[in-house]
């Protein structure tokens, strides 16, 4: 077997796979000539850009997702139908099914990289795939060794074997479809089949470092992470997709430390990935300049709609999925902090898309609240986009990043409460949904009034101004903040109907209250109390 890029007599042979023609680390070009070459319907953006396709899979499958029930981790794990369980002869099934379709492919890619930036807690992580696209991809997202590390990196703390190009057999034990990724922990393998979504390796990644961090007293989390330009202060932005956390970390005035996904330990925050995977929908040069001038070469567009003259990406088509995406590096970014590590948050900021049009702009939280809302973990959702469909759907996830957690959410809680007391970090949290009622008779928060919010706390002017006690939900609502219309930050003003807006907040209300009841047994009384006044 030979190496066509990476340190000499490199060899997978110990991972039960001999193939003879293998790229590992390949440099993008290489990658890109490969995808152009051999994968249907690649091309190159009109910024250089490589576009690919990820085929029926347009997003990940969290319902296809599976944990080895193994004794060295059985009684860590949050089992349910976040971590459903995998009989270890069911993951040695589909590994070898994995394998064996690797084995097939002319040629192979291997990355090789780290995920954490603190050296301290970073892991080695190998990516074994049959995609130059998945190649380039975790080229992006994992972070890049020098090619003195690369001669040195020795075997891989992690290994994913992407045989998502082949399906999972249905009557494989524990199967519920032809999809399935699947997580040994004893093992330290991470199996994908049926699902050729790019994002399945990067989230299985952080689904590792979530089940390790915790052990060592490090809090993992699904945020985004900045830093004033001094270095005085360090913010993080939690919050599920299309909140904005990759938007407002995108902010010229501070250091991008990272847009997704970060790890607290006892002296400051680090990033777990080298890359940013930015949603590029609606995506404009004006709105969000530097993630527009980041999709350059190098970076990866996936499945996004082109002119096939001009190959000028159309960012509002969303003919293929309303997922569009684009991976690049964290260097692209003008304003980046790297090494990425930070020092402890200032400010810890929750967003949330409230499609309800009843959560403010910008509340101050108590440390109780605080626990309560990210145990919580709330945005909502437009329902649909069909004719007459207007009413939003809450959704609900642990942590602000449920599908990933891998212990129960109060173990996050507890380590961010602990760092919250031990740095006097002030939380936030932030709606940039609906004001003047909810979707389809309000409209979105404008990006600039949020930018405007989110500068107001960093600054500290948030922190003085007077604030009036939400009736329902407790937390206290700033009644100014500059560049911002006073009106907007009481939500209650913006709407036409009060009444209605009262009923409104006690359905919100209500179900913050029903979803909270499955975490209450092991919720203190502090916590319990926090919750909404329905």
């Amino acid at each position: 077997m030979s190496s066509r890029a990476g340190t000499p007599g490199f060899s997978l042979d110990k991972h039960g796979i001999s193939v003879a023609e293998v790229y590992r680390n390949a440099p993008p070009a290489t990658l890109y000539e490969l995808a152009l070459r051999n994968e249907k319907g690649s091309t190159i953006s009109s910024t250089g850009a490589l576009i690919a396709y990820s085929g029926k899979k347009t997003g990940r499958s969290p319902t296809d997702k599976r944990v080895v029930d193994e004794p060295e981790v059985r009684d860590d794990i949050w089992w349910g139908s976040v971590n459903i369980k995998l009989d270890p002869q069911s993951f040695t099934i589909n590994r070898e099914r994995a394998i064996d379709y690797l084995n097939t492919r002319e040629r192979l890619f291997v990355v090789d990289g780290y995920g954490g930036w603190d050296p301290k807690y970073r892991l080695k992580i190998r990516v074994i795939c049959a995609r130059a696209y998945h190649a380039l991809f975790m080229h992006n997202m994992l972070i890049r060794p020098t090619a003195a590390e690369l001669e040195t990196f020795g075997d891989p703390d992690y290994v994913i074997f992407n045989g998502g190009g082949f399906p999972a057999n249905r009557h494989t034990a524990g199967m519920t479809s032809s999809t399935s990724i699947d997580l040994s922990f004893a093992r330290k393998e991470f199996v994908i089949l049926g699902s050729e979504y790019a994002g399945e390796m990067k989230k299985g990644v952080f689904t590792i470092m979530n089940y390790l961090m915790p052990k060592q007293g490090v809090l993992s989390m699904h945020c985004s992470a900045t830093q004033s330009r001094d270095g005085a202060d360090t913010s993080v932005l939690f919050g599920l997709s299309g909140t904005g956390k990759t938007t407002l970390s995108a902010d010229p005035k501070r250091l991008l430390i990272g847009d997704d996904e970060h790890c607290w330990t006892d002296t400051g925050v680090f990033n777990i990935e080298g890359g940013c995977y930015a949603k590029v929908i609606d995506l404009t040069k004006e709105q969000e300049p530097d993630i527009w001038n980041a999709l350059q070469f190098g970076a990866v567009l996936e499945n996004v709609v082109y002119d096939p003259d001009t190959r000028l990406v159309d960012y509002k088509d969303v003919s293929i999925t309303q997922n569009t995406r684009g991976s690049y590096i964290l260097d692209t970014i003008p304003n980046a902090k790297l090494p990425a590590i930070g020092g402890h948050p200032k400010n810890v900021i929750f967003l949330t898309c409230d499609a309800f049009g009843v959560l403010p702009p910008v509340a101050k939280l108590t440390p109780a609240q605080a626990m309560y809302h990210y145990i919580s973990g709330y945005t909502a959702k437009v329902a649909g986009t069909e004719v007459g469909v207007k009413d939003p759907e809450a959704t609900f996830s642990a942590c602000f990043g449920g599908p990933f957690l891998v212990w129960h959410p109060t173990k996050y809680a507890e380590l961010l409460a602990e760092k919250l007391r031990k740095h006097g970090a002030q939380t936030w949290l932030v709606n940039t949904g609906w004001s003047g009622g909810g979707y389809g008779v309000g409209s979105r928060m404008k990006l600039k009034f949020t930018r405007a919010i989110v500068d107001a706390i960093h600054a500290g002017t948030l922190s003085s101004v007077a604030t009036v006690t939400d009736p329902v939900f407790g937390f206290e609502v700033p009644t100014a903040c500059p560049e911002v219309p006073a009106d907007l930050l009481q939500p209650r003003n913006t709407w036409h109907d009060k009444a209605a807006y009262d009923a409104t907040q006690k359905k919100v209300g209500t179900l913050f209250r029903d979803n909270f009841k499955k975490y209450e047994s092991q919720a203190s009384d502090e916590i319990r109390a926090a919750g909404p006044k329905v």
